[in-house]
C-alpha cells in the first residue's frame, strides 16, 4: 500500500524503461498519450455508448475501471517527469495547491459558484 505521493515516485522508478537522453521527451509525450486515453473514453461515455450517464457512479463498472488504469498511467508519467525535473511528487502537488488557493484568494480562479469549496455530496444530489 501506499502512504505517502514520494513512496509512489519511488516505486515508479522500478519500471521506468526509456532513453535517459530523451527523458523530457518521452515522458512528456507518454503523459499526452495517456491523458488521450482518458479523454477518449470519457468522450465515449458523453457520447452516448453506456447510456449517458451524468454521474461517475452510472458509468459501467468495467468503463470506470478502465478509466481509473489510464489514470494510474497518468500518475505514472508525472511521477517519472518529477524524478526526472529533479523534484519530489509531494513538493509538485503542494506547489500546485498553493498556487490554486492564490488564484482563489485574488479571485481570478474562474468558474460558476466558486466562491466555497465544492461539496462534492451536493454536486452529485444536482444529478439525482
Amino acid at each position: 500500500m501506499i502512504e505517502h505521493p514520494n513512496d509512489y515516485q519511488k516505486q515508479t522508478g522500478i519500471t521506468a524503461v526509456y532513453p535517459p537522453d530523451r527523458a523530457l521527451e518521452y515522458l512528456t509525450l507518454g503523459l499526452v498519450g495517456e491523458a488521450g486515453e482518458v479523454a477518449n473514453k470519457l468522450k465515449k461515455v458523453i457520447r452516448g455508448d453506456y447510456k449517458n450517464p451524468k454521474l461517475a457512479s452510472e458509468i459501467p463498472e468495467e468503463v470506470r475501471d478502465q478509466i481509473i488504469d489510464e489514470l494510474g498511467d497518468v500518475l505514472w508519467y508525472v511521477a517519472q517527469l518529477t524524478t526526472v525535473l529533479d523534484t519530489r511528487l509531494s513538493s509538485c502537488m503542494e506547489k500546485n495547491l498553493v498556487k490554486l488557493r492564490r488564484r482563489q484568494h485574488q479571485g481570478t480562479l474562474k468558474g460558476d459558484n466558486r466562491s466555497e469549496v465544492v461539496d462534492l455530496d451536493k454536486v452529485k444530489s444536482l444529478y439525482q
